[in-house]
């Protein structure tokens, strides 16, 4: 049967109710991203894997606790169930946390009361069964006059029924129609009645343990939550979280950095220096290189956030950075997204789609780009090593160190400026529930891994791809015909744009040269590196000898007056530079989308890059007249 005949069911739960684990046992990890028209969220879709024999597709929505929507990402649930102008769900399958269920029932009877044929899927069975209880789900059936099925996501179990429960309501006709936001005293009623409802259908298994789910969790919470031991734990958390993506990640993005290095020299190789071979190696297959090699990165760090979502910390530490965000308009909602914002903004951005309030969703926006991502981590490499040349290496650790806590101190510096100019909004607080804390499913770790790695290199590579491509292009016509890579680099295109930057980058302690690279770090900063060995007619095939070769001609590379282009002060402000540039165009991009518009993105890409320019300036100046040149 086409899938486009096959009846839609939508996924509904609480956010941490493991709704997207089951959705993915559904569908084997075969759904896909869909933006929902008119909105800037998107919610994935699958259809049934085929040795369920069942032709459905599943809509995997954003966690919602009711259908009064106080996001951008609930809202997107609302709108998939309630479309006027697309396809609506033939059925929804809720789904509910079993250590959680008296909590998660209202929504069930909130879908129910709108119209929906339900069926109610269980979750979290073994863990409600460690603290000696379980569900008579035909009892709890019979009160909520809906199918209930226990599942298993891991081990397949209630998978089959679950379906089989789906395929007979999603033949069932229904009206469905947005319901009205229940009152407090109707939200007072509902709690009331699912606890009696819970008391009615737990059962009891054997002898209780000495410590429920709930008590170990408390204990647990004494420690992480505490004013001094938890900062303690977060702080030793937080950097084991960043050691590993940088070491971790290391050998891997070697192997696939030298892998295309050596791919591109072996095309030039075999296919002379043509131009076709040219822009094979040099513009199609390095350019992607640029793209895959930090891909290590960006996995490591989805897998350390998935990890710490799935133990139920994550939620832990936003409540620990609450305090300090509020005094720059911000709540612990943002801490997931710029925690995200050091392996990449493009990620960061769509992770703020989750803080209720809009203005604080736009502060977190705002400041998202001066977070230090991965991309800048190649740049200050290079210079740090060329600043530190022959010093301990202590030396460029602390600096490396102290540069990302310096991209903390600028943007909480605009989170303040924000803060003062944007409209405040009613209901700007923080209410984040505890999960409780639990063992990470392997399997469903790695898929969501995957899901975001590849749901990243959709948005962030084509753009990338197609400026290192424009660039090789820059840097090779019109005289691609010319006798020597020199004299082309110097005839090209980006050459004439960067001596047009030439008096621009001269009070920076920069020339032409350092305007072309700073110009192609527009593409995405890492090229920087790699265009700075180009115009300083450096080769980078081979990565061991080539690299100190790149800082010597640093050393002796001069300027028309023949003193030093790369000296301390130069170097500094460069790093400067780059801690505050927005010089990533994929980034703008997906910002667009965010705030709704191009005026705020266009505004960061102008204000950053000035005021970067400016302290950049600012630096290197001060630093020439204390004698430090």
């Amino acid at each position: 049967m086409s899938s486009r005949v096959m009846p839609l069911i939508a996924l509904v739960g609480p956010p941490n109710s493991g709704k997207t684990t089951l959705f993915n046992a559904l569908t084997g990890v075969g759904g896909h991203p869909v933006n929902y028209p008119g909105a800037t969220v998107e919610y994935t879709v699958g259809a049934a894997r085929r040795s369920l024999a069942v032709d459905l597709r599943m809509a995997d929505t954003p966690g919602v606790y009711s259908l009064t929507p106080k996001s951008v990402d609930e809202q997107l649930t609302l709108d998939v169930l309630f479309a006027t102008d697309r396809e609506r769900p033939a059925a929804c399958l809720l789904v509910a946390d079993a250590t959680q269920l008296s909590r998660h029932l209202p929504l069930v009877r909130q879908v129910a009361e709108s119209g929906f044929p339900v069926v109610l899927a269980i979750t979290m069975k073994d863990l409600h069964e460690k603290d000696g209880w379980s569900v008579d789900t035909a009892e709890l059936g019979r009160l909520l006059g809906v199918p209930v099925v226990t599942v298993h996501a891991k081990n397949g179990e209630g998978i089959s029924a679950l379906v089989q429960a789906l395929q007979t309501a999603a033949q069932k006709p229904h009206t469905a129609v947005v319901p009205a936001p229940w009152s407090t005293a109707r939200q007072e009623a509902e709690r009331k009645w699912s606890g009696d409802i819970l008391e009615r259908v737990r059962r009891p298994m054997g002898p209780q343990p000495l410590k429920t789910l709930a008590e170990r969790t408390r204990a647990i919470d004494r420690v992480l939550l505490h004013p001094v031991a938890g900062v303690v734990c977060f702080a030793a958390i937080m950097a084991l979280l960043f050691t590993g993506i940088f070491w971790l990640a290391a050998p891997a993005m070697d192997w696939i950095s030298n892998g295309f290095d050596g791919l591109a020299a072996w095309v030039l190789e075999h296919w002379g220096s043509t131009l076709w071979a040219d822009f094979l190696a040099n513009g199609l297959i390095l350019s992607l290189g640029a793209i895959l090699t930090f891909v290590p990165q960006i996995a490591i760090l989805f897998l350390a956030i998935t990890l710490l979502e799935d133990t139920g910390y994550l939620a832990r530490a936003a409540t620990l950075v609450d305090r300090p965000m509020a005094k720059l308009g911000l709540n612990g909602r943002s801490f997931v997204p710029l925690l995200s914002g050091y392996a990449c903004a493009i990620p960061a951005m769509l992770a703020a789609r989750t803080i209720p309030n809009r203005r604080e969703r736009w502060i977190t926006l705002w400041i998202i780009p001066l977070m230090s991502c991965s991309a800048r981590l190649p740049v200050y490499s290079l210079l740090l090593a060329f600043l530190f040349w022959g010093e301990p290496a202590w030396k460029p650790g602390v600096a490396l160190a102290a540069l990302y806590f310096a991209s903390l101190v600028v943007g909480a510096v605009v989170a303040a400026v924000v803060n003062r100019f944007l409209p405040r909004e009613a209901g700007s607080f923080f209410v984040l529930e505890l999960p409780y804390y639990r063992r990470p499913n392997a399997l469903g770790v790695f898929n969501q891994v995957v899901a975001r790695t590849k749901s990243y290199l959709q948005k962030a590579g084509p753009a990338i791809f197609v400026f290192a491509v424009g660039l090789w292009a820059a840097m090779t016509f019109p005289h691609y015909d010319a006798a020597t890579p020199s004299e082309k680099l110097r005839e090209s295109y980006a050459a004439h744009v960067g001596q047009v930057l030439d008096p621009v980058m001269a009070p920076m302690g920069g020339d032409w040269r350092t305007g072309v690279a700073l110009v192609s770090a527009f593409a995405a900063r890492e090229v920087f590196v790699g265009s700075l060995g180009l115009v300083l007619q450096t080769s980078e095939k081979d990565t061991d000898q080539d690299f100190p070769s790149l800082l010597e001609s640093m050393r002796t590379a001069t300027l028309s007056d023949g003193s030093a282009l790369f000296t301390p002060a130069s170097t500094v402000g460069l790093m400067l530079f780059f801690l505050i540039a927005l010089q990533c165009m994929a980034t703008v991009a997906v910002a667009s989308r965010e705030f709704g518009g191009w005026r705020y993105p266009l505004l960061q890409l102008v204000g950053f890059n000035l005021f970067a320019y400016a302290v950049a300036v600012a630096a290197v100046q001060g630093l020439r007249l204390w004698g430090w040149a």
